[in-house]
């Protein structure tokens, strides 16, 4: 029987999301890459074990999360069922609609539909009431804001959802959908954009929106794929994700010039006593403006390295300006 650490709360720092009343820990364990079919059950639970132990109480899925589609969500039922089952008031669990996911006109985007019938399959799959935050996975060009937006309020008031949240949405789509969810009664808890040292789109308009709405954000991909950690510091490794056929990391990314950067990162980040990957991590979640960055783990080493950044989450100027000078030019998207 799984008996959590007593400690669990003592060194993970937790963030006020927005101006809402729920607090999300620093960093966050996302089941987009490594909870699929392709994992044991064993490992699956160990790393799900060890990120409770450590203070992550939030867990991000979605729908479509596996591979094959679900598979995520199924795991971390299983989890939910067993080692949580006494915790689950301690958890936030988090899912997502919005990308393809079965056959047929009702399979993806976000009309009323799909959003409602999406949320009926994933709390079957992980064996749940509600889900603490439901969100639209990504805009809907050709169905109204304002039905997508009423869908994520439909599922806060049939209690399958606590909160709702967007991602992948501009800033001036975010401000409109916080406008409808307000009008509604269900205010917009929180947006979910990519935000790393290499993507920094997100600088552009969407955090200082955020802002202004008082509604949170957690950063995805914070690590750009593996590319900010000691993976590439020599170039591309063999059974790497940019070595491989991944659609969201390709070799030509990984250029001579990103290298050099790299290494002069990792340079820094040692002189801080972290590693690169917790040199990024900790640069998202510089000055308290991001409520949450999530990560992901394929061992419990690597989800240990990566908690490990909430020991020094602070910069001095001279460090983010040197910061600043390396990323100038690296950037990508």
């Amino acid at each position: 029987m799984y008996i959590p650490s007593a400690d669990r709360y003592a060194n993970m720092p937790y963030r006020r999301t927005g101006r809402s009343g729920l607090k999300l820990p620093a960093l966050s364990l996302g089941l987009w890459h490594n909870f699929g079919g392709d994992r044991t059950p064993r490992t699956q639970g160990e790393i799900l074990r060890r990120a409770f132990d450590l203070g992550i109480t939030h867990f991000d899925l979605a729908n479509n999360y596996g591979p094959p589609p679900g598979s995520a969500e199924t795991a971390m039922g299983r989890a939910l069922a067993t080692d949580f089952a006494a915790h689950r008031d301690e958890i936030i669990v988090s899912t997502k609609a919005g990308y393809l996911m079965w056959d047929g006109p009702y399979g993806e985007w976000g009309s009323r539909k799909n959003l409602l019938s999406s949320l009926d399959q994933s709390l079957n799959r992980l064996g749940l009431d509600y889900v603490d935050i439901f969100y639209s996975h990504r805009p809907d060009p050709e169905t109204p804001l304002e039905e997508t937006m009423g869908a994520l309020d439909a599922a806060v008031r049939q209690g399958k959802a606590l909160y709702v949240g967007v991602s992948n949405y501009s800033p001036e789509q975010t401000r409109e959908a916080a406008r409808i969810l307000k009008e509604l009664g269900t205010p917009l808890l929180i947006h979910q954009p990519r935000y790393s040292m290499l993507d920094r789109r997100p600088e552009d308009g969407l955090l200082a929106a955020l802002d202004e709405l008082g509604v949170g954000s957690i950063a995805y991909s914070p690590l750009e794929q593996g590319i900010l950690s000691d993976r590439y510091l020599d170039g591309i490794p063999e059974g790497s994700r940019a070595a491989g056929t991944s659609p969201f990391l390709s070799a030509e990314a990984v250029t001579p010039d990103l290298v050099s950067r790299l290494r002069a990162l990792n340079e820094l980040a040692a002189a801080r006593g972290q590693s690169l990957a917790q040199l990024a991590l900790a640069w998202v979640l510089r000055g308290g403006r991001v409520t949450s960055a999530v990560v992901g783990a394929s061992s419990v080493a690597q989800l240990e390295n990566n908690v490990e950044t909430v020991r020094n989450l602070d910069f001095t100027d001279k460090e983010l300006a040197r910061i600043e000078k390396l990323l100038k030019g690296a950037e990508r998207g």
